[in-house]
């Protein structure tokens, strides 16, 4: 990565815009002065060394990247003109048309990271227009592999129901784990160690896809082939609709999130 590339992120007092600066900083792909950052209302106490600003157009005209972490629905009243910069969304809905068309630049990415961006383990699908170039790529891939993977996808239709997938981070595994310590704290366990059991099964769980090359599907197969508690659970789950609610929930969040851009 160059070391004269300046980046602004525009949102990063927020969770995923703050996460996103401190894993690029801590990765090196830009020195703390080439970092610029913006807030609302009060100055967050971190990142430093980097330039902080309430004016979003001084951030955009400062950068040669600029990367939007605002809700969706705050970025329709945010007037930043980019000028041909290569500009990244990372907000779910917003369509590239409509953000080179508001931003002023055919050099767009749509992209959707997750929570887990904080500890450097995001899952990133992205996309880009036709303007963006290898250079361009190569930044954006920088960028998000400094918070954890990502993968180019083939249009946007597949970043919709990412956003779902992937893109809703830890909130799932913490909805089963949520589930688990009810559970287990109606039966009488105490809640400490409730939680601390459900988490650790969680951890465990992602470490151990870390380490082996071996696909979800072929883990639950070989717990089913023995047959023992773990195969009486699964299938009591999918017996009361575990598959059906999940596809559901992916479902709703696609909708939500084709319908979020219609409005923008």
């Amino acid at each position: 990565m160059s070391s004269s590339l300046r980046i602004g992120i525009i949102g990063a007092s927020g969770w995923l815009g703050g996460a996103i600066a401190a894993s690029i900083l801590d990765a090196g792909l830009v020195q703390p002065h080439d970092l610029c950052v913006s807030f609302r209302t009060e100055r967050p106490d971190r990142l430093k060394g980097s330039f902080w600003t309430t004016e979003n157009q001084r951030l955009a005209d400062r950068s040669d990247v600029i990367i939007l972490s605002v809700r969706p629905g705050d970025w329709p009243p945010l007037a930043v003109d980019a000028n041909g910069k290569l500009v990244i969304s990372v907000m779910a809905g917003v369509r590239l048309s409509q953000l080179a068309e508001h931003h002023n630049t055919d050099r767009v990415v749509r992209s959707l990271p997750n929570a887990a961006a904080e500890v450097g383990k995001s899952y990133t699908p992205w996309v880009a227009t036709a303007a963006v170039s290898d250079r361009d790529r190569f930044i954006v891939r920088g960028i998000f592999e400094a918070c954890g993977t990502a993968d180019e996808v083939a249009g946007e239709g597949e970043i919709d129901y990412l956003t779902g997938l992937s893109g809703s981070g830890p909130a799932f595994p913490a909805l089963l784990a949520t589930a688990m310590i009810k559970d287990a704290v109606a039966y009488g366990i105490s809640p400490t160690v409730a939680e601390r059991a459900a988490i650790s099964v969680l951890i465990g769980t992602g470490r151990l896809f870390e380490r082996r090359d071996e696909c979800s599907a072929r883990v639950v197969e070989t717990f089913l082939d023995y047959r023992g508690t773990t195969a009486a659970a699964i299938e009591a789950m999918r017996s009361a609709g575990f598959d059906a609610a999940v596809g559901a929930g992916l479902a709703a969040a696609l909708k939500k999130s084709v319908s979020m851009g219609e409005r923008s």
